[in-house]
């Protein structure tokens, strides 16, 4: 039975929740057979109630699991989805790989040290004068423009993105990258809006300056409290649909 890694930096709800995932995807648990109980699985992993419920809730709302009251949480399959899960810790790029999306890929427009505006400033909580790294990519499906991101790094965290050759050339995820050097999300905070695009983004999405886009800024923080990426992504919707997953608790 795969194990709980304890010294590694990716939390440990995440662990179990990529085992069990496993399990349902591989057919150990059978779509509509039980999985098991919330002590069960704190015995067999040795972790907290509240860890394995933490884990249970996001198999339901990924679509891996589902809850029947006074029976207990069995195997699912998600729905076909088209759309990026915003309530999601992961990524947009992860987002679509876990739910089998292919066609996906990305132009970094740009990459480097710069002065971040105030508002970046006051979301990364960096002292006035700290210049920042900031990576501006356009994401595209099946051809198709679909947004224009811009990701904002304190300078500790800009080093390892910099020097993440898949991240630079378009083809890593900046997500998986932070996780791996001990960047994980216990956090954020997402705030959508829909404003003109501008020249800048319109020009980068390929509409007009005045055409609405969807745009969503998103700050990110550790265990520790400390905001390690603050982005700002304008979406084309009619190609990618934003989608909030909703479950009882």
């Amino acid at each position: 039975m795969q194990q709980i890694e304890r010294e590694s930096p990716t939390p440990y709800y995440e662990q179990l929740y990529r085992i069990l995932r496993g399990q349902v995807e591989s057919g150990e648990f059978p779509v509509d057979e039980r999985l098991p109980s919330e002590l069960e699985l704190c015995r067999d992993f040795g972790l907290s109630r509240a860890t394995v419920r933490q884990t249970l809730q996001k198999l339901e709302t990924d679509g891996w699991a589902r809850r029947v009251m006074r029976r207990g949480v069995f195997a699912a399959r998600p729905a076909e989805s088209t759309g990026w899960f915003v309530q999601d810790s992961q990524g947009f790029l992860e987002s679509q790989v876990r739910q089998g999306q292919r066609g996906i890929t990305t132009e970094v427009v740009s990459a480097g040290t710069v002065a971040p505006p105030e508002h970046v400033a006051q979301a990364l909580q960096v002292a006035p004068g700290d210049e920042v790294f900031a990576l501006e990519r356009v994401r595209s499906r099946d051809g198709r423009v679909a947004m224009f991101s811009t990701n904002w790094f304190p300078a500790a965290v800009g080093e390892t993105i910099s020097a993440a050759g898949d991240v630079l050339d378009g083809t890593g995820s900046v997500n998986q990258t932070l996780r791996e050097n001990g960047w994980v999300t216990a956090g954020a905070r997402r705030v959508v809006e829909a404003l003109r695009a501008g020249p800048h983004v319109a020009a980068a999405l390929g509409v007009a300056d005045d055409e609405p886009a969807l745009r969503v800024r998103s700050s990110s923080w550790g265990a520790d409290g400390v905001r390690f990426d603050y982005y700002e992504t304008w979406v084309l919707t009619d190609v990618i649909p934003l989608e909030v997953n909703v479950t009882a608790s």
